[in-house]
Order: structure tokens, then C-alpha cells, then sequence
């Protein structure tokens, strides 16, 4: 549970709303539809998540032994969740790709938090992971609903089966971890370090399952999901925010790099895939001059922050700053980890305390 008091669980997708509010005013009905569809079953499942929240969601059997305990189900185009079960743990790969995919991702970043972190599933109590496939008819998204993913496998115009950026699946997953620690607010600038802390922890799973170091890293969320004829590479770019699509019907990727350019909004809960930007390009700072494996000193003094007890939920973009300079002293001393990461939010214009 979190250790803020208030235990509550927020639906998150990895799709933007600002993105799908473009597509669904296209004048391709085969771009459109499915968006203001997506829409639609978003705004119902977010109605749903509230609901839940007051009514109390049901408990879930936990066992903490290190070991991942995954269920995936396949809604086989439908809506209710969790679906027809099709794998369970320790069950051999079937013919479906997008099943093999998804109990692959949640094992991958199940094992990011252990090895790295020793945080036993993302609530640090070995909860189970269940995931749902295959979830309605060209549903141009993927979410955490506070308890569970759930994956779409788009429309095959603009997006593609939303389990193939293994990303894509710790970026929801994250949400669970920032869910059970933090809390923080899905709103305004709690809500982007919400956001960006699932691209960071996002980020790492991949690279982590990669091997790669931040210098050999591409640093984009959601590589591989954007159809061909989509002119982009990602959904978010975080060594470059704001250029991960340039799109004739997707519009031009909105993100900031720095506080010079942060966007007001009331939209987008204020803007929490916008401006999640800012502490993306950040974290990519501090990673890339650490070098080496960026899940190893960056990422450990973002978990530190994350999982610390001293991350209000409302907490703002220099509070946020100014814990992981805390962090990143407290672990390593007056040494290059601090410098990084000073000098890294010095650079996108976040002032530390």
C-alpha cells in the first residue's frame, strides 16, 4: 500500500488522449472510427476505475518469493475483463504471438525490479501480474486499470499490436509501482512525474532486457507501435522530446524538452504526457553522462525517490528535483552520480533546492 494514506489507483493509458482527440478528427473514416472508439471505451473504463476506487477493489493473493506469478487472458475482442485465460505461469509459449509478448514483458519487468531494485513484483509483495489480450475491435491503446493491463491490437493504420514494444508493457506495469508508493496525483505536475516515471522505468525494462547501455540506447517509448504509414519512430522520444512523429493526421509530437517551452493545458489532466517531457529529458541527461547501464546509478536514485516515503503526491517538478539530488548524495556521495544529476535538471530549467 502506499505509504501517503490515500490508496488510489488511477487508470492510465500509454496512448495519449491528445493524440487520439487528432486521429478521430481525420477525414478517413478508417482512422477516425477507431479512434473515437478507443476514446469511448477509454472514457468507460476510466468511469469504471473511479467506481472501483470508492467501492473497493477486489484482494489479490500475494506470495513473496521472488518468483513472478503470471496469468494472461484473451478478451478475444470483447470488453470484459480479465477474459479467457490462456497462460499461466510456468506454461510453455502458444501460437499467439501477442500472448507470448505479453508474458514475456510482464516477466521482463518483474525481473528489472528484483535484480535491480529487489522490489518483489510492483507492489514489493509478490502480486500477482495478469494481463489482457487481444481487447476489443481495433482498440488503439494499451493500460493499467489499477490492477491489471490490458492491451489493444490497434487498428493496423496508425497503431499495431500494442504488446510488441516491450516498453510499452513496464510503462503500464510502472504505473502499478508508482500506484503502490508515491501515489502521486494524476494531475498537472504530480501527474507528469507519474507519467515520466513510467517512461523512465519503461525505458530500463528494454534496456535491461537488451543489454544495452545508455550510450547504445534509443531512448524512445513505444518504438515499433506506429504503422508504416505513420512518418515517426515513437509515441515519445526522451533524448529529444518532441520529435518522435511529424504526422500529416497524427499532428507533431507536442512533448517540451525544458521549462522554457512547459504547456498549460487543462487537458490531458492537465497536460501529463506533455509535460512528462521535461523530467524525461532530465533522467536522459543524468543516464547518458553516468554511462554504463543507466538502471545501475540514475535509475537507482529515481527508484530511491520513488519508493523513499518523502514523494508527496502533489509533489511538483523541483520537489521531485530535489529528492533525487538528496538521493543520489545519501547512495553515492559528492561524486559524478550527483554532479549528473544536478547538472541534468539544470539543463531542462528545474531548480533545485
Amino acid at each position: 500500500m502506499t505509504t501517503h494514506g490515500g490508496f488510489e489507483p488511477v487508470f492510465c493509458t500509454i496512448v495519449p488522449p491528445h493524440v487520439l482527440d487528432k486521429l478521430a478528427q481525420a477525414e478517413d473514416p478508417a482512422l477516425a472510427g477507431p479512434a473515437r472508439r478507443t476514446l469511448q471505451r477509454d472514457a468507460f473504463e476510466r468511469t469504471q476505475r473511479r467506481l472501483t476506487t470508492v467501492i473497493g477493489a477486489s484482494a489479490v493473493a500475494a506470495v513473496a518469493d521472488g518468483r513472478p506469478q503470471r496469468t494472461i487472458h484473451d478478451a478475444r475482442h470483447g470488453t470484459d475483463l480479465p477474459g479467457h485465460k490462456v497462460r499461466g505461469e510456468g506454461d510453455k509459449p502458444g501460437k499467439d504471438a501477442t500472448v507470448n509478448r505479453a508474458y514475456a514483458g510482464l516477466g521482463a519487468t518483474f525481473e528489472l525490479f528484483l535484480r535491480a531494485y529487489q522490489r518483489d513484483s510492483i507492489d514489493g509483495n509478490g502480486l500477482p501480474l495478469n494481463a489482457t489480450v487481444h481487447y476489443d475491435r481495433d482498440y488503439n491503446n494499451a493500460f493499467w486499470n489499477g490492477e491489471q493491463m490490458v492491451f489493444g491490437d490497434g487498428d493496423g493504420e496508425i497503431f499495431l499490436d500494442f504488446t510488441i514494444p516491450i516498453d510499452v508493457i513496464g510503462h503500464e506495469l510502472a504505473h502499478g509501482v508508482t500506484q503502490y508508493t508515491a501515489n502521486l496525483t494524476y494531475f498537472g505536475q504530480p501527474g507528469a512525474l507519474n507519467e515520466s516515471l513510467s517512461d523512465v522505468f519503461g525505458a530500463l525494462i528494454k534496456q535491461y532486457t537488451l543489454g544495452q547501455t545508455a550510450a547504445e540506447a534509443d531512448w524512445l517509448i513505444g518504438a515499433g507501435l506506429l504503422a508504416p504509414r505513420v512518418t515517426g519512430t515513437a509515441l515519445r522520444s526522451m533524448k529529444e522530446p518532441g520529435t518522435a512523429y511529424d504526422d500529416d493526421v497524427l499532428g507533431k509530437d507536442p512533448q517540451p524538452a525544458t521549462m522554457d517551452d512547459f504547456v498549460r493545458t487543462g487537458r490531458d489532466n492537465g497536460g501529463v504526457h506533455i509535460n512528462s517531457g521535461i523530467p524525461n529529458h532530465a533522467f536522459y541527461l543524468a543516464a547518458t553522462a553516468l554511462g554504463g547501464h543507466a538502471w545501475e546509478r540514475a535509475g537507482q536514485v529515481w527508484y530511491d525517490v520513488l519508493t523513499g516515503g518523502e514523494l508527496r503526491q502533489d509533489a511538483m517538478f523541483v520537489d521531485f528535483a530535489t529528492l533525487t539530488v538528496k538521493a543520489a548524495r545519501e547512495r553515492f556521495g559528492d561524486g559524478e552520480e550527483l554532479d549528473a544529476v544536478v547538472k541534468g535538471w539544470e539543463q531542462v530549467g528545474v531548480r533545485t533546492l
